[in-house]
């Protein structure tokens, strides 16, 4: 699912054509691409819930699994976070797209990840499996809503952003939260984990 959305993303990018747009009260706008892209990554990420039930209640985890459940996390949310940050990848079809990802959040997400990749594989090295805590699920499901809010383009709080100071959107700060939680995950991930850069004697 995640090959084929990128790959989509990637064609539309070159193709000039201006994609229908659903209008709603008030003026809110929501292109039919982006809408099309969030129902997908709601069932995506809804499959990434399923196989990890599945895998619990019928017994079946296993090392690969804990491996490569955060993989398909982070290819799923990074690629989509990177997007939704630069609006020249999708200016041809969404021009009415007024919210996009703060680049600055993608960066410190994409960076967290690094690090506790890197934890992984250090870890993996030693024989040791970091599998996702309660703090990485929180992060990863923080991911997914603000996501989802950013491809609705900000649809249903958006009503409320004239309420906000300075033009600051309820959007803007479901992602923020979301850095916040997600570096505080990575920093738990690190100090519980220290242990894996202690050199055998």
């Amino acid at each position: 699912m995640i090959l084929l959305m990128i790959i989509a993303l990637f064609v539309m990018s070159f193709i000039d054509f201006s994609a229908p747009v659903f209008l709603g009260p008030e003026g809110q706008r929501i292109n039919l691409v982006f809408l099309i892209v969030c129902i997908f990554f709601a069932l995506a990420s809804y499959t990434d819930y399923l196989d990890g039930h599945i895998a619990r209640t019928r017994g079946l985890v296993t090392d690969l699994g804990k491996f490569l459940d955060p993989v398909a996390d982070k290819l799923l949310i990074n690629t989509l976070c990177i997007f939704l940050a630069v609006p020249a990848l999708f200016s041809r079809y969404a021009p009415e797209q007024v919210i996009t990802f703060n680049a600055w959040c993608v960066m410190l997400l994409v960076a967290r990840d690094i690090v506790v990749d890197a934890l992984r594989f250090i870890a993996a090295q030693k024989n040791v499996v970091i599998a996702a805590n309660i703090f990485g699920k929180c992060k990863t499901v923080l991911e997914m809503i603000a996501i989802i809010l950013v491809l609705l383009n900000g649809w249903p709080f958006s009503y409320f952003d004239h309420t906000w100071p300075n033009g600051l959107r309820i959007v803007d700060f479901v992602v923020y939260i979301t850095t916040l939680v997600s570096i505080i995950s990575g920093v738990i991930y690190v100090v519980q984990n220290r242990k894996v850069f202690k050199e055998e004697k």
